[in-house]
């Protein structure tokens, strides 16, 4: 299994590196992706993290699953990048695993990915889950699409994915090596 998390400058560092970490415990292949040309990426607090590879030049195609973080202004970054932007529209018509979390969502709520799905994001961005059956839970999966209220629920969102991804036992694996108590 194969997952790029996308990485803009401003991203929500606890919401990106939380699902590296996870899913990197789980025995899933997780490469962090630039979108800015730069492998140097500044998060919204400040925490500079190396990522492992440029989108341009990279092929996220082959990827199980791609992974958007929120933060702010990491979100929007993302949001603007056309390659990123036609790679999502690709694995939605695939029917293949997008995950997005905090303000992340917004991207997929208002390119139309969510019409009809249960979906939740950052309080002040379920606005934009556009035609979306909004929840106010920590991880909503509705078909192949994830989604995850915000930094606070970045380990059970992580948790979600490492399920999806490797099973139920090796979620439940992860959750006890790491001491997390739902």
């Amino acid at each position: 299994m194969k997952v790029c998390v996308f990485l803009a400058d401003g991203f929500e560092e606890i919401e990106g590196l939380t699902v590296v970490d996870i899913l990197r415990r789980a025995g899933v292949s997780v490469t962090m992706m630039s979108v800015t040309g730069n492998r140097m990426i500044k998060g919204s607090h400040g925490i500079t993290v190396e990522a492992d590879a440029l989108f341009d030049g990279a092929d996220a195609a082959k990827a199980d699953m791609l992974v958007l973080p929120g933060g702010m202004p990491g979100t929007l970054t993302l949001k603007q990048h056309d390659g990123l932007n036609e790679l999502l529209r690709s694995f939605y018509d695939q029917g293949k695993y997008i995950a997005a979390i905090c303000a992340a969502p917004s991207i997929l709520g208002e390119m139309g990915m969510l019409q009809g799905r249960k979906a939740c994001s950052y309080p002040t961005f379920e606005g934009s889950l556009e035609g979306a059956d909004v929840h106010q839970i920590p991880v909503v999966t509705d078909g192949n699409i994830t989604t995850g209220r915000g930094m606070g629920a970045a380990i059970p969102f992580a948790l979600r994915l490492t399920e999806i991804l490797r099973g139920k036992d090796k979620a439940e694996e992860v959750r006890e090596s790491i001491v997390y108590q739902a």
